[in-house]
Parts: C-alpha cells; structure tokens; sequence
C-alpha cells in the first residue's frame, strides 16, 4: 500500500537560543541600577547598624583625635540607653537644644544636607557631637573632692583617660579659695530622660558644665543631652583604625 501524506502541521522551525533572550540592557542603566543599589545598601547599613563620623574637635583628646574617623552603632542601645563612661555620638541643630541646623541659603548645599539626612552620606541637616557620658538621669554630679575629681552621687569618678584637665591645687587653688578653680561646678541633678556628657580634653571641651564652671553660674547653667538625641556608641576608630577607652 501506499502510504498517504501526513495531514499534520509541519514542525515549527527551532528558534536558536540566542534568539530567545531578552534585549541587553543600555550599560548606562546597568550602572545606575548597581550604584542605586549600593546606595541603598549603605543607606540601610548607616541607618539601623553602623555609622563613621569624622571627629572635628579637640574635646575628646587624646581617646580621639582631631581628624579620626569613628564607627558609631545604635546595636548597644537596643535594650536601653547608654551606661556611665560610655562615648556617644548625639545629634543637635545649631544648638543642642534644636533638633536641625539652620537652612543653609545655597539651594545646592540645602539639597545636599537632605541627601545626607536620607543617605547617612555626607553632611546633613543636624550636627554630630561626640562626649563621654557622665551622669544618668537622677544623677547628681559635681566638683571637685579634694583631689581635683569629678563626683557622681558623692563618688569619686577615676578617669584615666583625662588629658589636659583645668587646673586644680588642692589648699591653694582649688573650690573654696579666691579665685577659686575653674575645674569646680555643682551639684547637678540630671533631669530624667537626659544625660550630662563631658569631654576628655577637660580644659577646652564645651560640654555639658561649660557653663556652670564659674562661682557666679545660675541654677539653669547646665545643658543635657536627650536620650532621643543619641545616635549611637562609638565602638571603635575607622581611621587611624583601633579600639576606644
């Protein structure tokens, strides 16, 4: 017999697999998608995890130095606030009563701090301020004791890491003569929610007892830090890289 012609459809041709994928993307798009990714990495990473800030002052000599890069973290906070001795980072406006720094009148710059405020990146609309912390809330601190320290509750803080503090002369140069030391302020009642914070470089630190240093202070001569204003511990130096006291 002989055989009769298939009445099917006739295979479809095979299409080679290069044919099938998809259109290369531009490599300006590919690169704008990595670098909008990344920045959005760094941005997660500085917002809840790590943060480096670059120390602008002398205040903190010589635990840190003027120029050092430091590696903040929310992390040590996330059961409770910070402990006695401890460095921190706190944000402020212009001053540490504000929370933003005053508009800047360059479009670019104003621009620019909102790309830091979103980012983590670069300058932003508040300040950074790095100090050690001294007192908790409902702590009363003051000086000095006889030898020229700082008390907290009536307890003597021990403070290697001081440098260059105010002078202090027990018998001639000190809280009860005239003049009397410059290093004496107190007492102070930390308010709740607050922390009174101090430098390490005592003799140029503007702190939270700048102001209450001289004999003639007021009652309101101190200044505190929020709890709400800190942003994080220092854990350590980026730059020159090591540990902190």
């Amino acid at each position: 017999m002989t055989a009769l012609p298939s009445t099917g459809d006739a295979p479809e041709p095979r299409v080679p697999d290069r044919a099938r994928r998809r259109p290369e993307r531009p490599l300006w798009l590919v690169m704008a998608t990595y670098a909008l990714a990344s920045l959005l990495v760094v941005s997660l990473v500085q917002a809840f995890l790590v943060r480096v800030h670059n120390v602008s002052s002398g205040s903190m000599q010589n635990t840190l130095g003027v120029t050092d890069r430091v590696l903040s973290s929310r992390l040590p906070y996330g059961g409770g606030g910070p402990a006695r001795g401890d460095i921190i980072i706190f944000a402020h406006g212009d001053t540490w009563d504000s929370t933003v720094r005053s508009p800047d009148p360059s479009p670019f710059k104003q621009a620019a701090r909102t790309f830091g405020d979103i980012t983590g990146i670069g300058i932003s609309n508040s300040n950074y301020t790095v100090k050690r912390v001294i007192g908790l809330a409902g702590d009363t601190v003051a000086c000095c004791d006889t030898g020229g320290r700082v008390l907290v509750n009536n307890q003597p803080l021990t403070e290697p890491y001081l440098f260059e503090d105010i002078p202090f002369r027990a018998g001639s140069f000190d809280c009860a003569t005239d003049p009397r030391s410059s290093r004496c302020f107190g007492p102070i009642t930390v308010p709740v929610g607050n922390l009174l914070v101090m430098g390490d470089h005592r003799s140029v630190s503007g702190d939270s007892v700048a102001g209450c240093r001289s004999a003639l202070a007021t009652a309101d001569c101190a200044k505190f830090v929020r709890l709400d204003q800190v942003t994080g511990k220092v854990i350590a130096k980026v730059w020159p890289p090591g540990p902190v006291g």
